[in-house]
């Protein structure tokens, strides 16, 4: 019942402004210079309290600890004819010269997560890529190889929002749904977000975007740019994972080009 409740409070307290397309949020950032947050919609300016509403203020990076230095991929692990550092920023980059076969993963090596929250700045230029949580490797299929949760994203937006299950169940749930997942698996929509059409003009597209994770037992809150995308319920006893490890995803596909910074880890 608790984690019901959890999820009928954060879908009232989403955000329903959306970043337009084309406004580059956050861009401007040059060498040695600090990367400007992403200006998350609807946030930033606190309410008076007002009858039975209590004051508010903006949510903030309170209990975060960075988990990317800026400079390095020290405490990280991937393939590194696809990653590197540059200006402060993590890029994750395949040419027609180095072509993805598998898709595989920048693994975060600083801890395990269980209950957590994770804010992190992305941007791309196309194709596909995710954010891999609570994932487990798979050394027999090959190195840098992860299956589990993941927060979606793709250039064309198609998917992007999504709560995604590589290579496992597929999508759990999909951008606008409150879904919960039960043995089988079998896949109930409890609820509504928004519409999952117009939930699409929430990405930046070319520009820097901000995801925001939440997974709290069985319950994963998917946020872009302010705004609640998805959320999963898994009580699929076979198939949920309560703990596993961070990974940035490297897609199979045409070149493309995706960054990561501004990288923060919350454990609950």
């Amino acid at each position: 019942m608790r984690y019901v409740i959890l999820v009928t409070i954060m879908c009232a307290a989403t955000v329903q402004a959306q970043t337009p397309q084309g406004q580059a949020a956050g861009q401007g950032q040059g060498q040695g210079q600090a990367p400007r947050p992403v200006v998350v919609p609807g946030t930033q300016a606190p309410r008076p309290a007002s009858g039975v509403y209590p004051a508010t203020q903006p949510d903030d990076d309170a209990g975060f600890e960075p988990i990317f230095d800026g400079q390095s991929l020290k405490g990280w692990d991937g393939d590194s004819q696809f990653w590197r550092v540059e200006n402060g920023v993590i890029v994750g980059e395949s040419t027609p010269e180095r072509v993805v076969k598998v898709n595989n993963f920048l693994i975060w090596r600083g801890g395990v997560l269980r209950d957590f929250e994770l804010k992190l700045e992305f941007r791309m230029n196309g194709a596909n890529s995710g954010i891999q949580y609570r994932s487990s490797e798979m050394p027999e299929v090959g190195k840098w190889i992860l299956k589990g949760y993941q927060a979606d994203m793709d250039f064309t937006e198609g998917y992007v929002g999504n709560v995604h299950d590589e290579r496992g169940r597929g999508v759990m749930s999909r951008r606008g749904e409150v879904t919960r997942i039960g043995d089988g698996p079998a896949f109930k929509v409890v609820g509504s977000i928004g519409d999952p059409t117009l939930l699409r003009g929430v990405m930046n597209v070319n520009g820097w975007n901000q995801y925001h994770i939440i997974a709290r037992g069985p319950v994963l809150l998917q946020f872009l740019n302010g705004q609640l995308m998805s959320v999963a319920i898994d009580e699929d006893t076979k198939n949920a994972a309560a703990e596993g490890v961070l990974g940035f995803q490297m897609h199979t596909g045409p070149p493309f080009k995706i960054e990561y910074r501004r990288v923060r880890y919350r454990k609950l």
